[in-house]
């Protein structure tokens, strides 16, 4: 149990970096103001499906803290996004088997769709109704810029995260394939 500790506090200590230093490295702007093409969701996505819901969260949340911490202040609605992404995410984590060498078409396919509806969740729901109650944002403003963000991170993860789980599970050694000799 200790050792299940460490990895969790490893993964998301390297992972809210990872997500730091991506998202203020690579900002690929949209024509929606304040609203950017955002890679570090695709680790996420791969290190929540990994390590779970709790960390997929917490990478999100302190890893969007940070960023925001160091460009222009903490904008809460959207920290709890990304968390929130994370951790719906990271529920996947039993139903794929990526840790044993399996990633199948099924499994994109289902990968996919859960990333999907997190976005529509986190950018199309939580970050513009938040923003509405917390900053007293105007909701037309709000809602387009859920609207570029949720497509733009389901592309990147929908691309990157599929190629990250891919690429880790075939790294893995699969339970099947050892024999005695």
């Amino acid at each position: 149990m200790k050792n299940n500790s460490i990895k969790t506090v490893v993964a998301t200590g390297i992972g809210a970096a990872l997500f730091f230093v991506i998202g203020y490295m690579i900002n690929i702007p949209t024509f929606v103001a304040n609203t950017s093409i955002q890679l570090q969701y695709g680790v996420q996505a791969l290190l929540s499906v990994i390590f779970g819901p709790i960390v997929g969260f917490l990478i999100g949340f302190i890893g969007h803290f940070l960023k925001d911490s160091v460009q222009y202040g903490p904008w809460w609605s959207w920290i709890l996004a990304s968390g929130i992404f994370g951790l719906i995410v990271g529920f996947v984590k039993n139903r794929l088997h990526v840790q044993e060498g399996v990633f199948t078409k099924k499994d994109m396919i289902l990968f996919n769709g859960v990333q999907i509806a997190a976005n529509v969740l986190a950018w199309g729901v939580i970050a513009p109704v938040l923003d509405i109650f917390i900053y007293s944002e105007p909701a037309n403003k709000v809602f387009t810029q859920g609207l570029v963000a949720g497509i733009a991170n389901a592309v990147t993860v929908a691309i990157a995260g599929t190629i990250l789980l891919a690429v880790y599970a075939k790294n893995q050694t699969q339970s099947n394939s050892l024999s005695k000799d």
